[in-house]
């Protein structure tokens, strides 16, 4: 089984979309909210940018709120 962690901000539209399809969905992943410097500064060494949302599946990171949805419906077969 994949190790995912999703890094959002609360108030991006694009995290917001993520998050909603998770929560309809009923996905329960862990999540990494970007407004803890912590969290950022992570998110920025291993991912190299500072973009949300990002995905990481075992440590890879996959952007793209779409690109991400459509990882999650696979995986979890919704």
């Amino acid at each position: 089984m994949d190790e995912l962690s999703l890094y959002y901000l609360p108030t991006c539209p694009y995290s917001l979309k993520v998050l909603h399809f998770m929560e309809a969905n009923g996905i329960v992943i862990d999540l990494k909210s970007t407004t803890e410097p912590a969290n950022r500064e992570h998110l920025l060494a291993v991912g190299k940018k500072n973009q949300v949302p990002c995905l990481f599946i075992d440590g890879a990171p996959l952007y793209e709120s779409d690109d991400i949805i459509a990882y999650l419906r696979e995986r979890f077969a919704v």
